[in-house]
C-alpha cells in the first residue's frame, strides 16, 4: 500500500474534513455532528497559519486523517486536533510526530524550553491510544457532552428571581461585558488561557454569532453578575457554548435560570434538544448544576497531555 500524502489544508478543504469529521462521529458517537461552518471557522481563524499548523494525510482522493494545532497562550502551553480513520493508524501517527515537533518549536517561538500539549479526543476513538501511550501522552482531564430534550409546551420562559434582570446581548458595549465575564468567571478553570477582546471575538465566530442567544443577568447590589452564550447554527441540536456566573452572585440559582431561559428560547424556535460541555472535575458545582436540570450525558471527551522537550 502506498504512504498516503501528507500536506497543509486550506479553506477550500473544509468539506472534505467535514466528511471525514463526521466520519469519524459515526463510529465514535452513532450520528455525524460536525457542521462544515464550524470546520471552517477553525482554518480562517487569524491565529490558524494553516501552511505550519495544519496537515491532511489523503490515500489516493479519501481523506483519512486531519491535524490543527493552536497556540493560546503565548507560552509552553499547545493545543492540537487530531482526527484518523481506525484503518490509517500510520498516518496518523506520521500527523501526530509532525505536530509534536511543531508544538516544540511553537513553544520556543514563544521562549518557553518545553511545550506541554492538550488532545481531546473521545473516550472511545478512532485513534489507537495504545499508540499514544506509547509516545507518552497521558489522560489528564474528562469531559462530557450533556444533551436534554426540550419542549416548547413544557419548557416556558422562567420568571427571574428577585431583584434579577436578563438582556440579550444588543450593543458592542454589552460584548464587551459578556468579555469580561467570560474571562472573569472561567479565570480559576482547568486549562484556561486569557484571551483579549479580539482573539475572543474570533474563538467564539463571532462574524456567524446571533447575539440575541447571548444573555447577561444583573443583580441588584452587584451589577452585571453572569452571562450565557449559545448559539443555534449546529445541525445536531441548540448549543449552550460557556454559562458564566461571578464568584459574589453564586448560590442564588442564577445558573439554573440562564438554563431554564435558553431552554425556553430554543424551545419556542422549534428545537428539540439542547447540548453543552461541562468539565466533570469543576469545581463551581457546574456538573450538578446541569444534572438538576435535566441533561444527561451523550458522550465522554479526554484530555490528553504530552510534554515535548
Amino acid at each position: 500500500m502506498p504512504t498516503p500524502a501528507i500536506r497543509p489544508a486550506t479553506l477550500a478543504d473544509a468539506p472534505v474534513i467535514t466528511a471525514l469529521l463526521n466520519e469519524v462521529d459515526l463510529i465514535e458517537i452513532g450520528r455525524p455532528e460536525t457542521d462544515q461552518h464550524t470546520v471552517e471557522a477553525d482554518l480562517k481563524h487569524p491565529e490558524a497559519d494553516l501552511d505550519r499548523n495544519s496537515w491532511l494525510a489523503f490515500d489516493g482522493e479519501r481523506l483519512v486523517a486531519y491535524g490543527l494545532l493552536w497556540d493560546e497562550s503565548g507560552g509552553e502551553r499547545v493545543d492540537i486536533d487530531h482526527y484518523v480513520l481506525p484503518d490509517h493508524q500510520e498516518a496518523g501517527q506520521r500527523i501526530l510526530a509532525a505536530m509534536e515537533e511543531r508544538a516544540l518549536g511553537r513553544a520556543r517561538e514563544n521562549g518557553a524550553g518545553r511545550a506541554v500539549v492538550h488532545l481531546h479526543l473521545n473516550s472511545s476513538p478512532t485513534t489507537d491510544t495504545a499508540l499514544l501511550t506509547a509516545r507518552g501522552w497521558t489522560v489528564v482531564r474528562r469531559y462530557h457532552v450533556l444533551t436534554r430534550p426540550v419542549d416548547a409546551r413544557q419548557d416556558l420562559a422562567p420568571e427571574p428571581p428577585a431583584g434579577v434582570r436578563v438582556r440579550a446581548c444588543a450593543t458592542e458595549a454589552d460584548r464587551a461585558v459578556v468579555h469580561k465575564l467570560a474571562q472573569e468567571t472561567f479565570a480559576d478553570h482547568f486549562d484556561f488561557q486569557p484571551r483579549d477582546y479580539d482573539h475572543w471575538m474570533a474563538d467564539i465566530d463571532a462574524d456567524r454569532l446571533d447575539w440575541s442567544l447571548v444573555w447577561i443577568l444583573s443583580v441588584d447590589g452587584v451589577g452585571d453578575a453572569g452571562f450565557l452564550l449559545s448559539r443555534d447554527d449546529r445541525e445536531a441540536m441548540g448549543w449552550i457554548r460557556t454559562l458564566g456566573v461571578v464568584r459574589e452572585a453564586r448560590g442564588r440559582g442564577l445558573g439554573g435560570f440562564l438554563l431554564q431561559h435558553a431552554f425556553a428560547v430554543f424551545a419556542a424556535r422549534g428545537r428539540d434538544t439542547v447540548g453543552l460541555g461541562v468539565d466533570t472535575s469543576n469545581t463551581t458545582g457546574a456538573p450538578q448544576l446541569y444534572g438538576r436540570n435535566g441533561m444527561t450525558v451523550h458522550y465522554a471527551v479526554d484530555t490528553w497531555e504530552a510534554v515535548i522537550g
